[in-house]
């Protein structure tokens, strides 16, 4: 199953050691690289994670398909469990093909993609961005049930060239229809998969807001959700599906309720999710720097604690600006390290021993807004940010509580 997407909502400055304290005061720190299992390579640069479930997967399938083959080849014996492992692998590294063709298509329309993972049913491919028009949307989900079905079509070539009944010959045919049912199972039209995507750039293109082709594709998910739920052990039951699935997928091993309720909670959850990002990108715009800025009053390092916040309190300022003698800022007061002082010692404190040393990414342009700012805030993860104008002239000071607080409030507003 493919849920190739988004990462979900961004977390400025989140995590990690206060990077104004301590021997790195001053120095910013990098993002963690994102995780999620064993690291398998980087392909086209982007990080491939195969996670703990996978190993529970592939030893299902590995159970179900060898004891398949001892009914077709018994002569096998104990050797059985290690083609089954081969088809499991190479199973998996055809899920994989799907998930890069989403990648380069990304890569291609210049959104990052932050990692692909291949877990319990399938593969993700995390794209941290939204393509900018239905089309692009449409080839992007497209592209990976479309690699399915050329694999499909792979391993049905040499299928027709060797002898029926033979190692080889079973894990073609395997594989091709593992991989016809994944590019099928993927078209289907709702979301998170990849047809439910392609529904989401129709609508999107038929009336213009990509909103409402999300709430489309979305509701359209949960309904296959409760459609699999039900009808999937009804299939299976009556043989509606055939021999394929028992052969493959292993229904007379796994039961088939409990495969389809982990099917359709997955459905389920991952329309909902999309729903919750949509949400997201519609108020994004809403967190613009200008607005969430503070007031801030310039102090020279020197300058005792307690009379920079008189100063601040005068005019009615909320953050601290440490400048040198020009008039240039060299660092921003930390509120946290502020709190940290006890009152009757702010006397004796300078601001110069509570600020965190400005490198250019922390000089944020008084103009961005929604995600072009929260891209700005993950580059360079830190407590306040100086904001300035086009002209270089200090505007204020930003804080990520504030971007966190004016975000929770701005998601718990209804959606137009």
């Amino acid at each position: 199953m493919d849920e190739s997407g988004d990462s979900g909502r961004p977390q400025p400055g989140a995590g990690g050691k206060d990077p104004g304290t301590g021997p790195d005061k001053g120095k910013p720190r990098r993002p963690a690289e994102p995780g999620g299992g064993l690291l398998m390579g980087r392909p086209f640069g982007v990080p491939v994670y195969v996670a703990p479930s996978w190993f529970v997967v592939a030893a299902l399938i590995t159970w179900v398909f060898g004891g398949q083959l001892d009914r077709v080849l018994p002569e096998l014996g104990g050797v059985r469990y290690l083609v089954a492992l081969f088809f499991a692998i190479a199973f998996y590294a055809s899920v994989l093909v799907h998930e890069l063709a989403h990648t380069v298509a990304a890569l291609r329309y210049k959104l990052p993609v932050r990692r692909i993972q291949l877990q319990f049913f399938g593969g993700v491919s995390e794209i941290e961005k939204e393509t900018e028009t239905p089309g692009r949307e449409f080839v992007l989900a497209f592209v990976g049930p479309l690699l399915s079905l050329v694999l499909g079509g792979v391993f049905y070539i040499p299928l027709q060239f060797v002898e029926a009944g033979t190692v080889p010959g079973v894990l073609l045919a395997g594989l091709m229809i593992s991989n016809l049912i994944v590019a099928a199972f993927n078209l289907l039209p709702g979301l998170p998969l990849d047809g439910g995507r392609m529904l989401r750039a129709v609508v999107w293109k038929i009336t213009g807001k990509p909103m409402s082709g999300t709430v489309a594709a979305a509701w359209v998910g949960r309904g296959l959700a409760i459609a699999v739920f039900v009808g999937l052990p009804l299939l299976t039951h009556t043989g509606a599906l055939g021999n394929a699935t028992d052969d493959i997928s292993g229904f007379e091993t796994v039961t088939d309720a409990l495969l389809a309720a982990i099917l359709a909670a997955i459905i389920w959850t991952g329309a909902g999710n999309s729903l919750r990002t949509a949400r997201l990108r519609e108020h994004l715009p809403e967190l613009r720097a200008r607005t969430l800025t503070r007031r801030a009053v310039p102090v020279e390092s020197a300058t005792p604690l307690s009379e920079a916040l008189r100063r601040a309190n005068e005019a009615g300022a909320r953050a601290l600006v440490v400048v040198d003698g020009q008039g240039t800022p060299k660092g921003v007061v930390r509120e946290a390290a502020i709190a940290g002082v006890p009152e009757h010692r702010r006397p004796w404190v300078p601001v110069s021993g509570l600020a965190q040393d400005l490198t250019d990414g922390m000089k944020v342009s008084a103009e961005l807004a929604g995600e072009a700012l929260l891209d700005r805030l993950k580059a360079t993860p830190a407590t306040e940010y100086l904001v300035v104008e086009d002209t270089g002239e200090i505007y204020g000071v930003l804080s990520t509580t504030d971007v966190e607080r004016a975000f929770i409030k701005a998601m718990a507003r209804p959606s137009a």
